[in-house]
């Protein structure tokens, strides 16, 4: 039967009243109830035996504070031992506030512990019993080097318990300690979230870790962890980390925000993730090196701030049905003798390439897809990589580039819309080519350069800008099966001492079948060219435009991989009126007027032979996203050509991660190629502030700064910088460097867009895609960006265009429902198709 012990203040309790709790647990048998009156209790308590401690009024009502200079608070040395609504306080946050001992047993429900951990010990020895603690609904908060320790032989349970404010590691389990976490809330550590070591064990459900300083859940020795529908949010550091041998395996879990990688694998660890999502991680979003391996499943990495996968070393990664999306780097990125297996997996809108396979990696693509990159698939890696079934579309560069001495097999592999070439073969490298298509890119289809010779069969290429097929000087290579249809230069062309073997090859609607150069050695076996047989040395098949003797002459190499050739002349009236045309930058527009109609003054003075004034071109441009900085620097250049202050007048658009390398030596040479590429035109530099951070100590942004300086100088009248990004920071930007105040004599602010600016930028858009605002939705519209917050996940012209898409979304759901919609009701956005202002 159990026994009620009351504990009270003297003159308060009745009769038999308690004037302490150690009194009270002295008297009390196992199993005995203990009710303790409201009040601040200053003692140690032994808990030696099964009591349960009670408040009588409730959580928050009973304080047991331990005496200054002693800990902890409450020791448990007994088994089914309980603490109900009661508040903890130790007397020093760096020592145990509560203490379980070896074989011990504790429940803790509805209390909160402060300025001292919660410190559980188990026997070493595996045989030796178990230490079983419990907490329920509790709050620990304010503790130093850890809040919650389990060591050695512990089982813990946590139930709907937070964990906060830990200067330290918010939960720390080692040895062969075992945690069942259901809805734990962790937040505010100066150093890892949770740190499991030794062999210990962890089960998370449910559960959110945010803000640690370290990383969010770190694993090291021999630890295994299973997290399933669980948050880590904005950890200093990696979001997952494994090391040692450790498991991990992860289901249905979001990290975002990590300031280092999403996903780290190490030594050899391994992880395993199904259903989850990395997003704004500040290196990678999956980090794989030694020899650790990582499986993916259903699985998204969106904006890494380096690449998105990265492997190492001897690492393997699976991914299946995962996506990459955004990014400033590689979306995948294998190194060393790593091995990468991708399977239908989707790859859109990073900044450098899809897939990028170096050294001695090696990596298999099945049914992927990569889109919106600036490279497609790059393989530097002469191990031997396989691309089967892949879709490589809208890329910027090159769609699928083999390096010099890399080695590949691609099979039904379809390239399209590439800004460049869509394969080009590099210098030595080997290529098996079967059954794939190219269509619609800038350069040629398939480039192959001097000494390698890929075997290639039923490829068809269809209206690439260029060639068909270039084969360089020295080149050569079996094409079986080939098709080219609507070439613009010629199908084939190949250069000076090329001994490519053509078989089976039909050749239609293109300029011309066939371009040599002298000493050309192509062999030509039952090829076609619109119906007619193909020889070489008989005159080609009429080209598709009826000109029979105006064949184009042969390109460079340059030009065969898909080199921009010199922009049309533009009439600088007409340029003009396309700035005034864009919406709002009143002041913008007066700027660059101004420097227009000075630069036209100097151009005459240069032409009556009167010395020019000095003059700088170069410009900051200072303002929020999605201001139209990129888009007013794109017309300054075309603005500078029509001058005749430029020869091309194009640009070239870079950041941080185009022009500073990882390494020492590595970021001179990269600025450089950058800068290269600008020449005759613009090179705009994106958040140029990041290259003179706060804090820079040995950042190599102040080398690519200096680089440019001298670069700037060089090629003074060859290029025009302009430098972008938020106001307060460029400032730090030009007084990084004593060359830079010299160089940037003007800046140009780009205010933010107003309320009804933002609804002409839709209704722009809206008309380019032929879509019509009513009244009503261009109402609402306007009240919608009245009231949206600008801070710093607004984006202007950006937050426009993106409503704009969601109002497109919305209505095509609309108007699937109708059954007849008339073509007004094909057109229209309403007001219901508005976004809701709690999803912004």
């Amino acid at each position: 039967m159990t026994t009620r012990h009351t504990v009270a203040p003297k003159g308060q309790g009745g009769r038999g009243a308690y004037r302490t709790i150690g009194e009270a647990i002295r008297a009390a048998s196992p199993g005995d109830l203990v009710v303790i009156a409201p009040g601040t209790w200053t003692e140690n308590l032994v808990l030696d035996r099964a009591v349960v401690l009670t408040a009588e009024h409730g959580r928050g009502s009973v304080v047991i504070a331990a005496p200054p200079g002693e800990a902890p608070a409450v020791t448990v040395d007994g088994p089914d031992c309980a603490l109900h609504n009661i508040t903890v306080w130790g007397s020093d946050a760096g020592l145990p506030a509560v203490s379980v001992s070896p074989c011990a047993g504790l429940v803790l429900e509805e209390c909160s512990v402060e300025g001292g951990r919660v410190q559980v010990k188990g026997p070493e020895d595996e045989e030796g019993g178990t230490t079983a603690v419990v907490l329920r609904r509790c709050r620990l908060e304010g503790a130093r080097l850890a809040g919650l320790h389990l060591a050695g032989g512990v089982r813990a349970r946590l139930e709907d318990t937070a964990v906060t404010g830990v200067d330290g590691t918010g939960v720390v389990l080692s040895g062969t300690a075992s945690l069942d976490a259901v809805r734990l809330r962790l937040e505010r550590t100066t150093g890892s979230g949770m740190r499991l070591r030794g062999r210990s064990r962890l089960r998370l459900t449910d559960s959110v870790l945010a803000g640690s300083g370290r990383a969010g859940l770190l694993l090291e020795d021999s630890t295994e962890a299973m997290a399933g529908e669980s948050r880590i949010e904005t950890p200093g550091a990696a979001g997952v980390h494994l090391t040692g041998s450790a498991r991990a395996e992860l289901t249905d879990c979001r990290i975002r925000g990590a300031a280092a990688s999403g996903l780290v694998v190490q030594e050899t660890a391994r992880l395993s993730a199904s259903g989850c999502s990395v997003a704004d991680a500040g290196a990678n979003g999956l980090l794989v090196t030694g020899s650790a391996e990582a499986e993916l499943a259903d699985c998204r990495i969106d904006r890494s701030t380096f690449s998105a996968v990265h492997l190492a070393g001897t690492a393997v990664g699976r991914l299946a049905d995962c996506r990459v999306r955004g990014g400033s780097e590689h979306g995948v990125h294998a190194t060393g003798e790593a091995r990468i297996e991708l399977t239908d997996c989707g790859i859109t809108d990073v900044a450098m390439t899809g897939v990028s396979v170096l050294e001695r990696a090696v990596a298999t693509l099945t049914g992927c897809r990569v889109a919106g990159t600036a490279a497609g698939i790059g393989i530097g890696s002469p191990a031997g990589s396989t691309v089967t079934d892949t879709t490589v579309t809208g890329t910027k560069e090159i769609g699928v580039q083999v390096a010099k001495g890399a080695a590949v097999s691609l099979a039904g592999i379809r390239i399209s819309g590439a800004g460049a070439a869509g394969l080009v073969v590099d210098e030595g490298a080997e290529a098996a080519v079967a059954d794939g298509r190219i269509e619609d890119c800038a350069g040629s289809g398939a480039v192959v350069w001097t000494g390698a010779r890929p075997e290639v069969s039923g490829l068809h290429i269809d209206r690439p800008g260029k060639n068909g097929v270039f084969l360089a000087e020295g080149a050569g290579g079996t094409f079986t099966s080939l098709d080219v249809t609507r070439a613009g230069f010629p199908a084939l062309h190949v250069a000076k001492g090329a001994d490519p073997v053509f078989r089976h090859c039909r050749i239609r609607d293109c300029a011309e079948a066939l371009g040599t150069d002298e000493g050309a050695e192509p062999v030509l076996e039952d090829c076609t060219a619109d119906g007619t047989p193909l020889t070489f040395g008989t005159p080609a098949a009429a080209p598709a435009n009826g000109r029979p003797g105006a064949a184009p002459s042969s390109p460079s190499a340059a030009q065969a991989a898909g080199d921009s050739e010199e922009p049309e002349e533009e009439n600088l009236e007409d340029l003009l009126g396309e700035l005034h045309e864009l919406v709002g930058l009143d002041r913008v527009k007066q700027d660059v007027g101004s420097l227009v109609k000075l630069m036209q003054t100097v151009r005459r003075r240069e032409e009556a032979g009167l010395p020019a004034p000095p003059l700088s071109r170069h410009l900051v441009f200072a303002g929020n996203p999605g201001t139209g900085k990129t888009t007013v620097a794109r017309l300054y250049g075309r603005l500078l050509k029509a001058l005749g202050l430029l020869r091309r007048g194009h640009l070239i658009e870079v950041d941080r991660t185009a022009l500073v390398g990882e390494y020492v030596g590595h970021t001179g040479p990269k600025t450089t190629a950058a800068f290269n590429r600008a020449l005759g035109g613009v090179l705009f530099i994106d958040e140029a502030y990041s290259l003179a951070p706060a804090f820079a100590g040995n950042d190599f942004g102040t080398e690519a700064v200096a680089t440019l300086v001298k670069l700037m100088e060089d090629h003074r009248d060859d290029v025009v910088v302009i430098a972008a990004g938020y106001p307060g920071d460029m400032h730090r930007f030009i007084g990084s460097n004593p060359g830079l105040a010299s160089r940037f004599g003007r800046t140009l602010l780009f205010e933010d867009y107003e309320p009804g600016e933002l609804v002409s930028i839709v209704e722009f858009q809206a008309g380019q895609h032929r879509y019509e605002l009513t009244p009503t939705a261009r109402t609402e519209l306007f009240s919608l960006f009245e009231a949206m917050p600008r801070g710093e996940g607004f984006g202007n012209g950006r937050s426009a265009r993106q409503i704009f898409q969601e109002m497109t979304e919305r209505q095509a759901q609309r108007v699937a429902e109708l059954t007849a919609p008339t073509a007004d009701q094909l057109i229209s956005l309403e007001a219901h198709d508005l976004p809701h202002p709690a999803a912004r």
